[in-house]
């Protein structure tokens, strides 16, 4: 699995220890399109370098960190083809992917620490897609953008 993963200034020291939990994943592959200092960035333009690789399909998922997560997704979620979820917790990371079939995970460097985001990530990259019921509301979420 490819996986494209980007943060800016507020979650650079968040990124790297997501990076080592992804690494314990044997074909997994990642691919970091920064901020890679503190100097300030701004989080829109991460979110659109890791979902253009999404949505072109050089990656299958996405991971964006920003300080709180918020800003980042809500980005993320301006680009079509996108469906960004914003996990603080175990729970909410399984039922993005399993209810909301999520290609992309936001979470927030200054309000999560790295321990809890690493099982936040664990949970994420091994829980499926439901289908089913769920996938009728996803195209309806889906749907949305064209109107």
């Amino acid at each position: 699995m490819k996986i494209t993963i980007g943060s800016d200034h507020g979650a650079v020291e968040l990124k790297e220890e997501v990076k080592k939990v992804l690494a314990e994943f044997e074909g997994v592959e990642v691919k970091d399109v920064g901020t890679f200092g503190t100097e300030s960035v701004d989080y829109p333009d991460i979110a659109e370098k890791v979902c253009a690789d999404v949505v072109s399909g050089e990656a299958e998922r996405g991971i964006v960190l920003c300080g709180t997560g918020l800003g980042i997704s809500i980005a993320a979620n301006k680009i079509k083809g996108i469906r960004c979820a914003l996990c603080h917790d175990i729970f909410s990371a399984k039922m993005s992917r399993e209810h909301n079939n999520a290609n992309v995970l936001a979470m927030g460097g200054r309000v999560i620490g790295f321990g809890p985001a690493g099982e936040i990530v664990r949970a994420w990259l091994t829980t499926e897609f439901a289908g089913g019921r769920h996938e009728r509301r996803v195209n309806k979420i889906m749907a949305l953008e064209n109107k």
